[in-house]
């Protein structure tokens, strides 16, 4: 299995681990962690609120192809790390990947979950 770490953009924000299947796309793994990476089009790559730093592991996840790039497009403040976590794959089981969560993709998870925002003050 390969184990994904997703760091928030927020410093009061825990850090949280999963271990996950070859195939499973970093958005499916956030979703099973309950880590807070948005996805207003439900992962159809229709959007960009997924959009993740990939700052470790980047040769374990899928290449990019032409429609995660355009899509990209349409992201704040990418960067050559920058993948849309609805399109990144997991392809190698032995893997240690570290994902930064963008502010948009931050916010978009509190513009998809309103109740959690009230929570947090």
């Amino acid at each position: 299995m390969a184990k994904i770490r997703f760091k928030p953009p927020v410093p009061d924000e825990p850090e949280l681990e999963v271990d996950v299947d070859p195939d499973t796309t970093l958005l499916e793994a956030a979703e099973e962690v309950g880590a807070k990476v948005g996805s207003s089009c439900g992962g159809q790559c229709a959007c960009s609120t997924c959009h993740v730093y990939v700052l470790a592991g980047e040769d374990a996840l899928s290449d990019m192809e032409d429609n995660e790039d355009d899509r990209l497009d349409m992201a704040f403040d990418v960067r050559p790390e920058s993948r849309l976590g609805c399109q990144a794959r997991v392809v190698r089981d032995d893997a240690e990947i570290v994902v930064q969560i963008s502010e948009e993709s931050l916010k978009a998870w509190y513009d998809e979950h309103p109740s959690a925002r009230k929570a947090s003050g």
